[in-house]
């Protein structure tokens, strides 16, 4: 199973996103981000676009990641190096790697790692 974890700006558009997922490798079974990010249009369209489901994340979960990438806003907001990867290995559970590091859209406002579970 393959879990892409996203971080955005407040703002950011569906196509923000969609550069960044592509940028990733556009690949994922389940879309994943923080609880507070819920709501956020441009996700769930995206996550409509592609057929698959939003996993949402507890922020006190994130600083429990091992990360590989370090942003300093993410670390003040999120207490974690990167949110788009916390969540993705958060999301996809027990076991999850990376296998894309947190990437950046062309725009700056969005973020996309994809983390896997073999046993899934």
């Amino acid at each position: 199973m393959k879990v892409a974890g996203f971080g955005f700006r407040k703002g950011a558009s569906v196509e923000s996103l969609a550069a960044a997922f592509t940028r990733a490798g556009g690949a994922a079974d389940v879309f994943a981000t923080v609880t507070a990010k819920a709501d956020a249009p441009c996700l769930t369209e995206l996550a409509a676009r592609f057929g698959v489901e939003v996993r949402l994340v507890n922020a006190d979960d994130l600083p429990t990641a091992k990360v590989t990438t370090q942003s300093e806003k993410s670390t003040r907001l999120f207490g974690t190096g990167s949110l788009s990867e916390a969540a993705a290995l958060i999301a996809a559970g027990p076991g999850a790697r990376l296998i894309t590091a947190r990437v950046i859209s062309p725009d700056s406002m969005a973020t996309c790692a994809i983390a896997e579970r073999s046993d899934a």
